[in-house]
């Protein structure tokens, strides 16, 4: 096998804190190589070394050489770095929007790309490659679109068509299952498998265990920036354990809701064809949770935003206790403290100007009238709860990982201490110990306060596991709804049964099956 990568002896300081402490692993053609550990373990800085990158304020060292040119040495990174990216490694972070230019439609970008590292291709064919890999269809729908109208899992797929159009012979991917369902997840599984079986070199950094056990050929476990483990996904990576769990009792359903949404409809364009939500009804019982499963691109997150208050283009009515809720900026200050909203894409909800102590105290200062002393401590034993020590919320968000920075944006929303909270994908870049402080802080949030969780998600287990009633949204419209073991033992939709079919599917073989062209009607 060709050696594609070589990184020895890898060190990366902030400071005087270690993030990398003499760190090992090879990337060879045509296999996968996973990076696995917490968040905060050093998994993202020890990847942008092979672009001869480092975060702000840290310094690299050590060997890292990428097809046969060093791009990192005991001086740190080389001035042969700038030759890396492009045809050879293409590089796509956990946070898409951070890939995407909001000011350029997808194909402008796209076609660029392909015309400046293929002059030789037609770059209309070689586009088209690359949203059918990434799981996009190819055409003026999705190439005409801006990033922002787009799900947070089709950007994520856009900003993978971006690394795959440069055709590189190394492709690093950090949490690329972030935003998909289960059946998206494999299939987007089978469809990097395939390209490693064209000799592309894949390096996947990633909490989701049961993707790097259908992917990966070889797996280096990483621990406070440390190798503390590596070998075969049989191996290195733990058994398979079931998420924790928030259920609720039965009665809670017969509740007088703390939240309904009645008729409501939206749209993401003035101009568009048609609605991307369609009449939906849904009751939101106080300290009970309601999660909202579907696929990619199905309407979850525009309904989340419109029970915040963040899209305008809609019809219908969102009540709050009987009343009806405006738009944001003509909510109340106790009317955005009753409901809060936890974003998806939670790296650009921050101020990189200001600590994460600041800006998580900053909500009880302003929404609750706290001292601003009373509400730094309340902050930091809030993060403390959630894994996040004084130091790292002394940081600014730059010097979080994608993980931390999660929980951190659901501190800010729960200090406020809602009637309403609205998670938005909340464990997607966590691992399992995280996830599990997360639930139990909302636990505590339910108990303590009766705050009642309307939870979107595409983890039909998780939220089996923590909802008293799902609703499945399958383009737009609402096609499925019940407890979660009515949902999980007879689903009658067909997105349902697919979901349901996908959530123990984890070998290799399972992932190939998946990639299958569905039948129609199935």
């Amino acid at each position: 096998m060709t050696v594609l990568v070589t990184a020895r002896g890898l060190t990366a300081y902030a400071g005087d804190s270690v993030l990398l402490d003499a760190v090992d692993f090879d990337l060879y053609e045509g296999r996968v190589t996973a990076l696995v550990g917490p968040s905060g373990s050093g998994k993202t800085t020890a990847a942008l070394s092979l672009l001869g990158e480092a975060g702000p304020g840290v310094r690299l060292s050590g060997h890292v050489a990428v097809g046969g040119v060093t791009v990192v040495d005991e001086r740190g990174p080389t001035a042969h770095s700038a030759s890396v990216p492009g045809r050879v490694v293409a590089y796509l972070p956990q946070h898409p929007g951070s890939a995407l230019n909001p000011a350029r439609r997808t194909g402008a970008v796209l076609g660029e790309l392909a015309r400046l590292h293929h002059p030789e291709a037609a770059p209309p064919a070689v586009v088209a490659e690359a949203l059918q890999a990434a799981q996009l269809p190819p055409g003026r729908d999705v190439e005409r679109r801006f990033p922002h109208q787009f799900s947070g899992g089709q950007r994520q797929r856009v900003a993978l068509a971006q690394t795959l159009v440069c055709r590189p012979r190394v492709l690093v991917l950090d949490e690329p299952s972030t935003g998909l369902d289960t059946v998206a997840r494999m299939r987007l599984a089978a469809e990097l498998a395939s390209l490693a079986g064209r000799g592309l070199g894949i390096l996947l950094l990633s909490h989701d265990l049961d993707v790097v056990r259908a992917l990966a050929h070889h797996v280096v476990v990483m621990r406070r920036g440390r190798v503390t483990a590596s070998g075969t996904p049989a191996e290195a990576v733990p058994a398979r354990s079931r998420p924790g769990t928030l259920r609720h009792e039965p009665t809670e359903a017969d509740r007088p809701p703390v939240l309904e949404v009645r008729a409501l409809s939206a749209h993401l364009r003035a101009r568009a064809r048609g609605p991307v939500l369609h009449s939906v009804d849904l009751r939101l019982p106080a300290g009970a949770c309601v999660g909202v499963v579907g696929p990619s691109g199905s309407g979850k997150t525009t309904l989340a935003r419109c029970v915040a208050g963040l899209h305008e283009r809609h019809r219908g009515q969102v009540l709050l206790n009987g009343v009806a809720l405006p738009v944001l900026r003509r909510r109340t200050r106790e009317q955005k403290r009753r409901v809060q909203y936890v974003w998806q894409e939670v790296r650009g909800s921050f101020d990189e100007r200001h600590t994460i102590a600041e800006q998580v105290s900053r909500t009880a200062v302003r929404l609750r009238g706290l001292a601003p002393g009373d509400a730094r401590v309340e902050a930091l034993r809030l993060l403390g709860r959630l894994g996040l020590d004084e130091g790292t919320a002394a940081r600014r968000p730059v010097g979080l990982s994608g993980g931390e920075l999660q929980r951190a944006a659901l501190a800010r929303a729960v200090i406020a201490v809602p009637e309403v909270l609205v998670c938005d994908e909340i464990t997607t870049a966590l691992d399992p110990a995280a996830t599990d402080a997360v639930l139990a802080e909302l636990a505590r949030l339910r108990a303590e306060h009766g705050t009642a969780l309307l939870w979107v998600g595409h983890d039909l287990e998780l939220l089996a596991a923590v909802a008293h009633h799902v609703v499945v949204i399958d383009n737009g419209h609402v096609v499925e709804t019940g407890t979660p073991d009515e949902v999980l033992r007879a689903p009658r939709a067909a997105l349902t049964r697919r979901l349901v079919g996908a959530m123990d599917l984890g070998t290799e073989r399972a992932v190939m099956d998946l990639a299958a062209p569905t039948v129609p009607g199935s």
